[in-house]
């Protein structure tokens, strides 16, 4: 999956580039804010094996932020996962719009890790630190605490909820 901005408004858009040959002309419009934009995909070098190089998603937070109405979804890939507001420069890699003041540009870290031989996943969560603190399942974490979560628990940041989604 290749992620990318729009130039105007700035919205992450994912789409699967695997489905297009190289050299194509791609246009996109962006859900937000619906400017329209190009992108050229880019010539292969040498033969690519499909999927080698392609990072797994192992699981999702999908973000519900209550006072403010949006939905988002933050893949998960295997390492650490930074979660925090969107602004230009941020620090986090998995970043999200949003207009919540009490979420911090890096809040809190999702660490993937996977088990060697069953290449299982299993996620942790930590404070980044953050000014006003990482909730999982009610329970605020102490700092540079690590708690395990797993399918379906809850993470609370400022105003939003997250919920786990771990891939099947």
């Amino acid at each position: 999956m290749k992620r990318l901005r729009c130039p105007k408004c700035d919205e992450l858009i994912i789409f699967d580039e695997t489905r297009y040959e190289p050299g194509r002309v791609l246009i996109f419009e962006c859900p937000q804010c619906l400017k329209q934009f190009r992108i050229r995909m880019p010539e292969e070098k040498k033969k690519r094996i499909l999927g080698a190089d392609e990072p797994v998603v192992y699981g999702k937070l999908i973000v519900l932020e209550n006072d403010f109405q949006v939905k988002t979804e933050i893949p998960l890939f295997e390492g650490n996962n930074v979660i925090g507001r969107h602004v230009k420069g941020t620090n986090a890699n998995a970043a999200f719009k949003t207009l919540d003041p009490s979420i911090d540009n890096t809040h809190c870290v999702v660490n993937v890790r996977i088990k060697k031989g069953d290449n299982q996943a299993s996620f942790y969560v930590s404070d980044a630190p953050s000014n006003t603190g990482t909730f999982v399942l009610g329970e605020l974490l102490a700092d540079k605490e690590k708690r395990p979560i797993f399918d379906g628990d809850i993470i609370n940041i400022g105003a939003a909820t997250m919920i786990l989604e771990v891939n099947a």
